[in-house]
């Protein structure tokens, strides 16, 4: 995910987190591109969503959440991330490229409501 953070550099890069919803446990991240194609929001594109959830679906699994970054700022949802949250049971993951040291951060946004969750990497 930082990998596809920084090849997105100067925007906002983006992808979708598959897993099964009932563990919250991430199996794979799907990288798609940001049709925002901007520096400051991002925007899933819509044939890679697509995909990724025929990739999840495949699996037996489901999209359970969404990755972007942020180039300037801290790993914290901005009023944008938080007005277009599209679901409450979504895990929302923040790349910041603010400092010389990537900030990987993860929330529940749910009414408004931003919640910071703990990112358990599991080994392979």
């Amino acid at each position: 995910m930082v990998a596809h953070a920084f090849d997105g550099l100067p925007n906002e890069a983006c992808g979708l987190l598959i897993g099964n919803p009932a563990t919250s446990e991430v199996s794979s991240f799907y990288p798609t591109a940001n049709a925002a194609n901007s520096s400051k929001v991002y925007t899933v594109a819509p044939l890679d969503h697509l995909k990724a959830d025929r990739v999840a679906e495949e699996q037996g699994l489901e999209i359970i959440g969404v990755m972007h970054s942020h180039t300037h700022t801290t790993a914290y949802p901005s009023p944008t991330d938080v007005a277009q949250a599209p679901d409450p049971g979504w895990h929302y993951l923040i790349v910041s490229l603010r400092e010389s040291e990537p900030a990987l951060r993860s929330y529940r946004i749910e009414e408004g409501i931003i919640t910071e969750e703990e990112i358990r990497p599991q080994p392979r």
